[in-house]
C-alpha cells in the first residue's frame, strides 16, 4: 500500500497536498480499498466554505457511505468534476487523477494536526491490527 511522501494524512484517511496556501485533498488508498468500488461522490460547490473536522463531502461504495472531513478550513476553489461521472477513479488512482477539491487555506496552523506519511503507515498499521483482533474476537463467540 502506498503512502507517498509530501502528503499530509488525517485519522480519517484524508490526504493534503499543499501548495502555498492551496491544499489538495482526497482520501488515501487504504480508504478506498475499505470502502471497496466508489460508486457515488458527493463533492461540495466552488466557494463553499470547509471547516476543519467537518464533513464537506461523501463518499458511496458498494459496502458503505462514509462522510469525507476536511483536513482544512478554508474556500473551496476548484473541484474534480470528473469524479461524478467516473467515481471509480478514486479506486484506480486515489493520489492522482482520484483528488476531490481544492481549498484556498484560511489557516494553515490546520496542517500541525497532520500526520507525515512515516506517521501515517505506522497509524493504518494500528487500524489493521485492531480489525485482525476484532475479526479474531468475533470468531471465538
Amino acid at each position: 500500500m502506498e503512502f507517498p511522501e509530501g502528503l499530509k494524512y488525517t485519522k480519517e484517511h484524508e490526504w493534503v497536498l499543499v501548495e502555498d496556501r492551496i491544499a489538495t485533498i482526497g482520501i488515501t488508498e487504504y480508504a478506498q480499498q475499505e470502502l471497496g468500488d466508489v460508486v457515488y461522490v458527493e463533492l461540495p460547490e466552488v466557494g463553499e466554505k470547509i471547516v476543519k473536522d467537518d464533513p464537506f463531502g461523501a463518499v458511496e461504495s458498494v459496502k458503505a457511505v462514509s462522510d469525507i472531513y476536511a483536513p482544512v478550513s478554508g474556500t473551496v476553489i476548484e473541484v474534480n468534476d470528473t469524479l461524478p461521472d467516473s467515481p471509480e477513479t478514486i479506486n484506480d488512482d486515489a493520489y492522482g487523477d482520484g483528488w476531490m477539491i481544492k481549498v484556498e487555506m484560511s489557516d494553515a496552523d490546520d496542517l500541525k494536526d497532520l500526520m507525515s506519511a512515516e506517521e501515517y503507515a505506522e497509524y493504518v498499521d494500528q487500524q489493521k491490527e485492531e480489525e485482525d483482533e476484532g475479526e479474531e474476537e468475533s470468531g471465538e463467540e
